[in-house]
C-alpha cells in the first residue's frame, strides 16, 4: 500500500507502477478522454473491494497531482467528460473545482455560483453575457490577484465604474478585451490605467473613447505589449502618438481604420518592439505623408496595408524602407499590384507570406515576384483579377517552397497552372481553388500524385470527378476536404476517400447531389475524427447516412439541409451518438418531426445553433429541445405546428438565447412584454417576410446544374 503522495516522475511518460500485496498494477494515463484506471476497476469488483476494504476510497491512490493531469487529457477532448469526472465523487468534485483555469458564461446570473464553485479562475470570458451590469461584474472581485484576463466584448452595459472596480481589486490583470463597448467613455479609459501589470488590451468599436483617454492608458499601463483601437473612430495622431511614446514595450499594435496620418507613424517606427502593425483602412496615410518618413523599421515582421487606394509603390517603398526582417505583408483589396510594387518588395528577403486578396495584379507583377532572391511559404491571390497561367509559372518555379496557396476565383488559370505548381511545390499542405473554372478534371490526378502531405483542398465548384477524387485520396493526411457543387463526383470517388484518409476532422459535400448513402457510409466509417460534414442538398441521402455518422463521436457541425428523405429515426441517431453536436442545420427536411426533437433535447447538452425551418415540428417538440439544450442561435422559419403560445414558451426556456430568426407573421402576436424581456437577456431577433417554399428548392440560387456554373 502507497503512503506517501506519488512523485510526478513515478508515472511519465504514460504509466503508473502501484505495488500492492506484491502485485504490479499498470495503469495507463490515455492522452485522450479518460483514464483506464476508472475502467480497471470497475472491470474488476474483487480489486476494487480489496482496496476499498484496506482504504476508505480507493481513489485516494490518485493524489492531487495526478488529477490534474487526467484532467489535462480531460479538458483537450470534451467538457461533457470533465463533468462526469467531477461527478464520480467528492474527491474528483473538489479536484475538478481547483484544477479549471478558465470559464465561458452563457448567463450573467450564473457568474457568483460558477465564482464560489472555481475559486483558481485566470481566465474569465463573459463575450456570451451582453447585458452584464456594473453591479454583476463587481463579483468577480472574488477572485482577486488570480483572474489575469477577462473578455467583455458586446458588454455594452458596463460603464467605466465596473471596469474600475475590476482594475483596483484584480491587481494582475495582464489581458483585458472592451470589444464593442460602445458607451465606454474616457472616464473608463482611465479607469483601465490602473491596471498597471496589462499587457494586451482590445478596445474594438470602443468609439467613444477619445486621445484623453488613451493618453490615460498610456501613462498608467506601461507594460502594454498588444493593443488593438481598431474602429476607435475619436482617437487621432495625439492618442496613438502618446502610446508609442510612452509603451516602449508594444510588438502588436491595431490602429485599422482610426483616423491617423503620417504624423503617428514616426513614433510608431521608433518602438524598437514592434513587429505587427496593422493599418487596414487608414485613409489618412498617403504618399506624401509616407514620403518623409526617413526610415522603415528594421525589426517589423508582418505589416497589413489592406483597404488602401492612396499609398501606391512610392510610399510602400518608403514605409518598407530597411525592414529587413518583414516576413508578412498583406495588400488585400487595395489599388493594383503593379511592377513597381512587386519590385519595391523585392528586397524583403525574409518575407514568407504575401497576401493579396481582391487586388488586381499585373502579369509583369507577378512575373517580378517570381524573380525574387527570398522564397514565399504562403501566397494568397484570392479573387485578384489578372492572375494568369504564365504568371502562376513564373512563381512557383522560383517559391518551390510553398506551403499554403490560394487561388480562389482565378478564373484565367486552367490545367497549365496546376501542372506548374504540382510539379513545383510538392510540400504543399494547404490549396485552396474554389470556382477555378478552368481547370479540368485532370488537374486533380496530377494533385493527387505530387502533393502527398496536402491536409487541406478546397475544390468548391469545380470540374474534379472520380478519378481525381480517386487520386486526392492518396493524400493520407488530409485534414478538410471541400466538394461543394462538384456534380462530377459519385460514391465511387467518395469511398476511397473513407479508405484512405483517416485524419479528415472537415468535408463539405454541398450539392454533390450524385453522392448516396455508400459514400457517407465510407467516410463515417473510415474518418472517425469527423468534426463537420456538410451533405446540405444531397437528396440521395437517408437515414442510413445519418445512423453510419452516428459512430462519429466527435461531430460537432452537421448541415442536412435539404435532405427530404431523412427522418426523425436518424436524428434520433445522431442525438444518442454524438454528444459534442454544437451545430445542427435540418432546414427544409419535411419528414422530421417531434419524435426527433425528444432524442436531441435529451443527448446533445452542447447544442447552440439549431434551423429547423419547414421541419413538422410542432410547441411541444420545440419546447422539449428548447428546455434542455444550452441553444444560443434559434431559425424557426414555416413550422406549420408553431403556434404563438408554443414559440413563446420556447423563448422563455432558450435562457441563454442570443439570437433568433423568426417569421414577420409573429411580431404582432407575441406580447411586447416577453420580447422586451428576452431583448433584456441578451436576445437580438431578426424578423423575415420570406414567402413559403412548399417543396424542396433543388435550384434556389438559379445554378446551371448541368454546367456547374452560375447563370
Amino acid at each position: 500500500m502507497i503512503s506517501h503522495p506519488l512523485p510526478l516522475t513515478t508515472f511519465f511518460p504514460t504509466f503508473l507502477k502501484i505495488t500492492k500485496n506484491s502485485t504490479i498494477f499498470l495503469l495507463q494515463l490515455e492522452t485522450t478522454s479518460s483514464c483506464t484506471f476508472l475502467h480497471f476497476l470497475s472491470s474488476n469488483p474483487s480489486m476494487a473491494k480489496s482496496m476499498k476494504h484496506e482504504n476508505n476510497n480507493p481513489f485516494d491512490l490518485l493524489n492531487e497531482e495526478l488529477l490534474f493531469i487526467i484532467l489535462d487529457h480531460l479538458s483537450i477532448d470534451d467538457h461533457l467528460s470533465v463533468k462526469s469526472f467531477s461527478l464520480s465523487s467528492k474527491l474528483f468534485h473538489s479536484a475538478e473545482s481547483q484544477h479549471r483555469r478558465s470559464a465561458k458564461l452563457l448567463r450573467p446570473e450564473f457568474l457568483p455560483c460558477v465564482l464560489r464553485r472555481y475559486p483558481f479562475l485566470s481566465h474569465l470570458d463573459l463575450s456570451l453575457c451582453p447585458r452584464i451590469t456594473d453591479t454583476q461584474l463587481q463579483t468577480t472581485s472574488s477572485l482577486g490577484p488570480v483572474l489575469r484576463s477577462i473578455k467583455l466584448t458586446l458588454c455594452r452595459f458596463v460603464t467605466g465604474l465596473g471596469v474600475s472596480d475590476l482594475v483596483s481589486k484584480c491587481p494582475n490583470l495582464v489581458e483585458l478585451d472592451l470589444s464593442n463597448g460602445t458607451e465606454l467613455s474616457d472616464s473608463a479609459a482611465a479607469a483601465i490605467a490602473g491596471a498597471q501589470n496589462l499587457e494586451r488590451l482590445v478596445m474594438v468599436r470602443c468609439k467613444r473613447v477619445s486621445d484623453m483617454g488613451i493618453g490615460c492608458i498610456a501613462v498608467g499601463c506601461k507594460k502594454l505589449k498588444r493593443v488593438s483601437l481598431k474602429w476607435c473612430l475619436r482617437v487621432t495622431d495625439l492618442g496613438v502618438g502618446l502610446l508609442a511614446l510612452k509603451c516602449k514595450g508594444l510588438c502588436s499594435l491595431d490602429l485599422s481604420y482610426v483616423p491617423i496620418t503620417e504624423k503617428s507613424l514616426k513614433p510608431i517606427l521608433q518602438l524598437s518592439s514592434l513587429e505587427d502593425l496593422v493599418l487596414v483602412g487608414c485613409l489618412g496615410i498617403d504618399d506624401d505623408g509616407l514620403g518623409l518618413l526617413e526610415k522603415g523599421h528594421t525589426m517589423l515582421k508582418t505589416l497589413d496595408l489592406s483597404n488602401r487606394q492612396n499609398i501606391s509603390h512610392t510610399g510602400l517603398a518608403n514605409l518598407t524602407r530597411g525592414a529587413g526582417s518583414l516576413k508578412e505583408i498583406i495588400l488585400a483589396y487595395g489599388s493594383a499590384v503593379t511592377l513597381d510594387i512587386a519590385k519595391c518588395l523585392q528586397n524583403l528577403s525574409m518575407l514568407q507570406c504575401l497576401k493579396l486578396d481582391g487586388s488586381p495584379v499585373t502579369c509583369s507583377a507577378l512575373r517580378m515576384i517570381g524573380n525574387w532572391s527570398g522564397s514565399l511559404r504562403e501566397l494568397s491571390l484570392s479573387k485578384c483579377s489578372g492572375v494568369t497561367d504564365e504568371g502562376i509559372a513564373c512563381i512557383v518555379r522560383k517559391h518551390t517552397e510553398l506551403r499554403k496557396l490560394d487561388i480562389t476565383c482565378c478564373r484565367k488559370i486552367s490545367l497549365v497552372s496546376i501542372d506548374c505548381i504540382t510539379r513545383s511545390c510538392t510540400a504543399l499542405t494547404s490549396l485552396k481553388m474554389e470556382a477555378c473554372s478552368h481547370i479540368s478534371a485532370d488537374a486533380f490526378v496530377l494533385i493527387g500524385l505530387r502533393c502527398r502531405v496536402l491536409e487541406e483542398l478546397d475544390a468548391t465548384d469545380n470540374n474534379i470527378d472520380d478519378e481525381g477524387l480517386k487520386s486526392i485520396s492518396r493524400c493520407s493526411r488530409l485534414s478538410c476536404l471541400k466538394l461543394g457543387i462538384c456534380l462530377g463526383i459519385t460514391d465511387e470517388g467518395l469511398i476511397q476517400v473513407g479508405i484512405h484518409c483517416s485524419k479528415l476532422k472537415e468535408i463539405d459535400l454541398y450539392r454533390a447531389v450524385r453522392i448516396s448513402d455508400k459514400g457517407i457510409a465510407s467516410v463515417a466509417e473510415g474518418c472517425p475524427i469527423l468534426e463537420l460534414i456538410n451533405i446540405a442538398y444531397c437528396d440521395q441521402v437517408t437515414d442510413v447516412s445519418l445512423i453510419m455518422l452516428s459512430n462519429c463521436s466527435r461531430l460537432k457541425a452537421l448541415e442536412a439541409r435539404g435532405c427530404s428523405h431523412i427522418t426523425s429515426k436518424g436524428l434520433a441517431a445522431i442525438a444518442a451518438g454524438c454528444g459534442q453536436l454544437a451545430v445542427l442545420d435540418i432546414k427544409k427536411c419535411f419528414r422530421i418531426d417531434n419524435s426527433g426533437m425528444i432524442p436531441l433535447a435529451r443527448h446533445s447538452l452542447n447544442l447552440k445553433q439549431i434551423n429547423l425551418s419547414y421541419c413538422s415540428v410542432t410547441d411541444a417538440g420545440l419546447l422539449a429541445l428548447a428546455s434542455r439544450s444550452p441553444l444560443q442561435n434559434m431559425t424557426v422559419l414555416h413550422l406549420a405546428g408553431l403556434s404563438p403560445n408554443g414559440l413563446a414558451a420556447a423563448l422563455l426556456a432558450c435562457r441563454g438565447l442570443k439570437k433568433a430568426k423568426i417569421h414577420e407573421s409573429f411580431k404582432a402576436l407575441l406580447p411586447q412584454i416577453l420580447l422586451d424581456h428576452m431583448e433584456s437577456r441578451g436576445c437580438v431577433f431578426h424578423w423575415r417576410d420570406k414567402a413559403f417554399q412548399p417543396q424542396v428548392d433543388t435550384d434556389p440560387l438559379n445554378w446551371n446544374l448541368q454546367s456547374n456554373r452560375h447563370s
